[in-house]
């Protein structure tokens, strides 16, 4: 099942995801508190879940989740992405070139690339993205 990045929805907990429908704010991951990152989300069936890490003017990191057979539609983002394997193993699709990426892994998706996500089977990931300037 193909999946737009607007209608990503956290089933888990509602108080730390902005809703595109119901557009409440997205709050972060309780600060100075040590987490187990791969526990913070769940899997769900049919369903990609985003949970917001940090949020900030000058970037974000999220960790999401992908049910097995779910996917990510192309997109491109005006800045690099550090995306990081934290759960089970990702099909990630850079410039249409397939990368299979295991636990533990991660890979820096270029600024203006479009990439998407495959989960031939069910995975998690965090995504770290730095807003600045486009530097080569």
């Amino acid at each position: 099942m193909k999946v737009d990045k607007n209608t990503l929805t956290n089933f888990s907990d509602k108080s730390n995801h902005a809703d595109s429908r119901n557009h409440t704010p997205t709050v972060e991951l309780e600060k100075a508190k040590a987490h187990i990152i791969v526990e913070i989300i769940e899997y769900i069936p049919n369903t990609i879940v985003s949970k917001t890490i940090i949020k900030k003017t000058t970037g974000n990191i999220t960790v999401s989740s992908f049910a097995e057979g779910e996917e990510f539609t192309e997109k491109t983002s005006p800045f690099d992405n550090y995306i990081q394997i934290i759960d089970g193993t990702a099909e990630v699709i850079i410039n249409e070139i397939k990368y299979n990426l295991k636990l533990g892994q991660g890979i820096v998706i270029p600024a203006h690339a479009p990439h998407c996500f495959n989960a031939n089977e069910q995975f998690k990931m965090i995504c770290t993205i730095i807003k600045s300037a486009y530097e080569s």
